[in-house]
């Protein structure tokens, strides 16, 4: 959101409309079917029974659309990226692989030192050269112990990088405090350190990484391969596969059920890059951070109102490029201990990282402003992408909802309607329609099986056979942490009960019992 006192009276009250919107919209479709069903119950279930038929056919096409994304991840993962970028001749529109530097910048807060030392070894390890590759990491200039941290990794792994910043944010007055006020101030520090070292804008590629997140070995050789071979390449943003495998099997099964489930989705997504959005970490060019104006230090979701100004700062010529390769996090974890209804943290860090994830509604007002100013992109392109955008928030927080309820409603409040014949056809063809949807679960399973982590030694066949089938609970799972944190993050911005940003605790390596 825009910081109100820059905003005139007439502004904010166009943006308070706007933030109203989405919430308001999602509780009337939610709401009415109630209200209708006493009234027209039979056009209330002939429209949830279209529902029924439109998530039939979705589901497919995920299921499709992952399955698809796996084969590329497979053949990604078997080729050497960093020979192919030997391998390139001269010619008009290829760069030079030798010059692009991998800068990565990550911000900290009370990460456990463990975990930091995984994330910057795996970028020390990464197939690519040495000189190639810069380590920027972002902490508060007051945590003393992250500065002992940083200093700890600049001494093992700084002569494994051409370079290593400790980056000292002041947090000044005015910000939302959080991962995006953190790159906005440590982004234009990184851009003067990078120019002291005489690297032009367009020969650097930023990666904005989590601190929890380990890329692939490959990861920046088949970045820079895309980026030199693409005129585009500079204006293009890459967007890696997040797993959030590192600690999977310790997890409660709900947390997993969702780890799995944002893993699979990004999958589909990666497949239809018209509707990828930057998420969670990913990289871009020095030259679009600062076409783009970096990151906006008065906004909690980072990532998406990352790529909207970079969509706007290129007229909408911003391309979303898939990597088909995985970057490994953690899913949500707290110190709690115990079996799976005792990790009360836990559980309430998956719910609070989801409702930030949705609190990304809170771009709406500055996409539609943006969208009309900008007569110089096509009218088609704006059109279809905030039509994704709205799409995706209002069927996050409604669809599920109408899918479990909504069929029952009419037949519940109008029992004229129940007695017909035709109520009772459309309740066996929604039951049929959904239990085949269902079925696909079983196909997911099968990819999650191929890209998860090995199982612990000590789980026995019925153990690592109940794990996979606690993916069949989605439907609960996903109603608890995925629907409510999003329609409440709607809600809280409707009301205008502004959410706070809130650190996740992370915790380092540990046991495994006990989570299945």
């Amino acid at each position: 959101m825009a910081k109100p006192a820059v905003l005139t009276p007439g502004q904010r009250r166009i943006q308070r409309a706007l933030e109203v919107a989405p919430g308001a919209l999602t509780w009337t479709i939610l709401i009415a079917p109630v209200v209708a069903s006493f009234i027209f119950a039979p056009y209330i279930a002939l429209a949830i029974f279209l529902v029924d038929i439109y998530w039939f056919i979705r589901t497919g096409t995920v299921v499709v659309g992952i399955r698809r994304t796996y084969r590329w991840m497979k053949r990604a993962a078997a080729e050497d990226w960093w020979q192919r970028c030997e391998s390139l001749t001269p010619a008009p529109g290829v760069g030079d692989p030798h010059r692009i530097v991998h800068a990565v910048l990550i911000p900290t807060y009370t990460e456990p030192y463990a975990i930091l030392r995984e994330t910057v070894r795996a970028i020390a390890e990464a197939d690519y050269p040495t000189e190639n590759k810069v380590v920027a990491i972002i902490t508060r200039e007051t945590d003393r112990p992250g500065w002992e941290n940083v200093r700890r990794l600049e001494d093992e792994f700084g002569s494994r990088v051409r370079a290593f910043f400790h980056i000292k944010d002041p947090l000044l007055p005015g910000i939302v405090v959080g991962k995006s006020a953190a790159m906005a101030y440590g982004g234009p520090v990184l851009k003067r350190e990078l120019d002291a070292l005489g690297l032009n804008p367009k020969d650097v590629v930023i990666t904005d990484l989590d601190s929890d997140f380990r890329v692939h070995r490959q990861y920046f050789a088949y970045v820079t391969y895309h980026y030199v071979t693409d005129s585009r390449g500079p204006e293009s943003i890459f967007q890696p596969i997040p797993m959030f495998h590192n600690n999977l099997w310790r997890v409660p099964f709900a947390v997993r059920i969702m780890a799995s489930a944002c893993t699979q989705w990004q999958m589909f997504l990666s497949s239809r890059p018209d509707r990828l959005v930057a998420f969670s970490s990913y990289s871009m060019s020095l030259d679009l951070v600062t076409k783009a104006g970096y990151w906006d230090d008065d906004v909690i979701p980072e990532d998406s109102r990352f790529y909207w100004k970079s969509f706007f700062a290129t007229s909408g010529r911003l391309r979303m490029v898939p990597v088909f390769l995985p970057i490994y996090g953690d899913a949500p974890e707290a110190s709690d201990r115990g079996m799976p209804w005792e990790r009360v943290k836990t559980h309430a860090n998956q719910y609070n990282q989801i409702k930030r994830w949705a609190w990304g509604v809170s771009d709406v007002p500055y996409v539609t402003v943006r969208l009309l100013r900008h007569s110089e992109i096509g009218l088609w392109l704006r059109a279809r992408r905030y039509g994704y955008m709205i799409f995706n928030h209002l069927t996050w927080t409604t669809l599920p909802v109408l899918l479990l309820f909504g069929a029952a409603l009419p037949r519940l409040l109008q029992e004229d309607w129940n007695l017909t014949t035709a109520a009772d056809r459309l309740a066996l063809y929604a039951f049929i329609l959904i239990n085949i949807a269902f079925l696909n679960i079983a196909a997911l399973i099968l990819v999650e099986r191929r890209i998860n982590p090995p199982m612990p030694r000590q789980w026995g066949i019925f153990h690592q056979i109940w794990a996979y089938v606690q993916l069949g609970l989605y439907p609960i799972v996903g109603l608890l942490f995925s629907v409510l944190p999003a329609l409440e993050a709607q809600t809280r911005l409707m009301l205008g009960m502004y959410l706070e940003y809130k650190v996740t605790e992370k915790v380092a390596e540990g046991p495994v019992e006990g989570t299945a």
